[in-house]
């Protein structure tokens, strides 16, 4: 191999194409939204003020931050009643397991180079 073939335009996508950075999922770089997924990542389903709680933000910051996730298909949510006191259930979906590990990888490389 030259220095051409490794140092080149096509060399050098090649090498930006294999970075770690690549699988980064941009919707959990917001630290709330990490959170979020990180907290429902072992569970099969946790209750919203759980999460709340776990995360320490206000019901509305975890709302806005769970309908983006929900939007984007990793986050599933279930309402329901619990005697007569309404409760919401959130859940990862399988997509949004993949997704997180797959960016728990893509830190790890990073992070180790």
């Amino acid at each position: 191999m030259t220095g051409e073939e490794t140092t080149g335009p096509a060399g050098a996508a090649a090498k930006r194409a294999a970075h770690p950075r690549h699988d980064l999922a941009p919707l959990l770089n917001a630290p709330v939204r990490l959170s979020v997924v990180a907290a429902l990542e072992p569970l099969d389903k946790a209750e919203f003020g759980f999460v709340r709680d776990l995360v320490e933000v206000s019901d509305s910051a975890l709302s806005k931050q769970v309908a983006a996730l929900e939007e984007a298909g990793w986050v599933a949510v279930r309402k329901g009643r619990v005697g007569r006191r309404p409760r919401t259930w959130l859940s990862l979906t399988p997509e949004g397991r993949t997704v997180y590990q797959r960016h728990l990888a893509a830190l790890r490389a990073i992070a180790l180079g």
